[in-house]
């Protein structure tokens, strides 16, 4: 299709019309870009609070991939219109990816109420691609009603999540240790709602103390939020609604205001996402002389750091 015909069937709402408008994004085609436009004029149309973008992080095995599918089922079940953009890790050796979330989410592919991507992390530290944003505004400015971002897992480093969302949820379970082990990780700061998942396994209910006591060490006031701590069985769809509920009380603590500054924060984290991901495959593209020069002495790394920006 022409690309004023893409915008147009865009613009309304073709499902078909936005998988090729991610398949642009993706592919860091400037085909994309009138069609990036678009979606942030229909967000932007709709305001601050139109659509919840909510992302799903947590360790590997913790079930973020069957709590996502069954926070679809809940969602259309109050009717609500849900795209989720699943994360998936690329290998170190091939670059390839499995993307094998939509596995677990087959049961909602006749819906037209749902739309599910899998997107490859392409190597990216913090979970994900230099893209992931821009695919991000192409289901917003869609009009769906909830935008899951669903990670690949998360370590010390992992949080960008948090900077792409507006709401975070943290999946954690039972059977991870001991519940501190998740400050230790660097990631309870990120999280505005808990899930303690597989609650039905021994030691759940001292998880959700151990973690409650830890949210106790700090200093809080009246202006400070406490990620509410929720047990889910996603397996069943036990707990579901409170996550549901929770995420959308901490959207009413936030405010318009608190969600305009957030936004504010996710669009500054896509303009740096893109400016290092631009500089880094200008560094892979330099000629290897240059490395070898700062190896052997003949220069420094922050001068040949220079040039490089530079020449960028």
């Amino acid at each position: 299709m022409t690309a004023p015909d893409l915008e147009t069937r865009f613009r309304a709402g073709d499902p078909r019309a936005l998988a090729r408008a991610i398949t642009l994004a993706e592919s860091g085609l400037p085909a994309a870009r009138p069609l990036l436009r678009a979606a942030r004029e229909i967000a932007a149309s709709r305001g601050p609070g139109g659509t919840v973008v909510l992302g799903v992080t947590g360790s590997p095995g913790s079930g973020k991939s069957t709590l996502t599918d069954a926070l679809i089922t809940y969602l259309r079940s109050q009717g609500k219109r849900v795209a989720v953009l699943a994360v998936d890790p690329s290998s170190p050796y091939s670059g390839g990816a499995i993307l094998g979330d939509r596995i677990r989410m087959l049961r909602h592919h006749a819906d037209e109420g749902v739309f599910v991507r899998s997107l490859a992390s392409r190597g990216a530290l913090g979970g994900l691609s230099a893209h992931t944003m821009q695919v991000l505004a192409l289901m917003e400015g869609a009009g769906f009603d909830w935008v899951i971002l669903e990670t690949v897992g998360v370590g010390q480093s992992e949080v960008d999540v948090a900077a792409a969302c507006d709401h975070t949820l943290l999946v954690l379970t039972p059977a991870g240790g001991d519940g501190v082990q998740a400050f230790k990780a660097g990631i309870m700061e990120i999280a505005d709602v808990i899930a303690v998942n597989k609650a039905d396994l021994p030691g759940a209910d001292r998880t959700v103390r151990e973690l409650l006591a830890a949210q106790g060490l700090g200093r809080h006031d009246e202006h400070t939020w406490l990620a509410p701590v929720r047990r889910t069985v996603a397996q069943t769809g036990e707990g579901i609604d409170k996550i549901v509920a929770a995420v959308l009380a901490h959207r009413a603590f936030l405010g318009e205001a608190g969600l305009r500054e957030r936004r504010t924060h996710r669009a500054e984290f896509e303009v740096r996402t893109l400016v290092q991901d631009r500089v880094l495959k200008r560094a892979r593209g330099v000629s290897g002389d240059l490395y070898a020069r700062v190896a052997r002495g003949e220069l420094d790394a922050d001068t040949a750091a220079d040039a490089l920006l530079a020449e960028a």
